[in-house]
């Protein structure tokens, strides 16, 4: 039996809600696949997660909105968002997609970024 091929960029529905779909998962860890079109966190509410969260924005914009500060993001970017710190998405494209991934990560380690070159 051959495995389930899974496409980015394309969704089974036309709809203007955003879509969250759980990928795959582990005992540690749980990998989703978002389309946001437009959305917004409610102005009230922030992300306080227990897990950290690796966030890869593969296509379209995105705002992201920190107690320190915003941060601007274009197709290609990524982030580890340490587990409770406090977030909210500000605003995203119509065509945003991302792939999150919410793990455990033991407490001597640190994400290390990805070097270019």
């Amino acid at each position: 039996m051959l495995p389930d091929i899974h496409n980015l960029f394309h969704e089974s529905h036309s709809s203007k809600e955003e879509t969250i779909s759980e990928f795959l998962s582990g005992n540690q860890f749980r990998l989703e696949h978002i389309v946001s079109r437009g959305q917004a966190s409610p102005d009230d509410s922030w992300y306080d997660q227990d897990q950290d969260e690796w966030v890869a924005l593969i296509s379209g914009q995105a705002r992201l909105l920190f107690n320190d500060g915003i941060l601007d993001l274009v197709a290609g970017d990524s982030l580890v968002i340490p587990a409770h710190q406090k977030h909210r998405v500000s605003s995203t494209s119509a065509d945003a997609v991302w792939l999150a991934l919410h793990f455990n990560q033991a407490p001597s380690q640190q994400p290390s970024p990805i070097e270019n070159g």
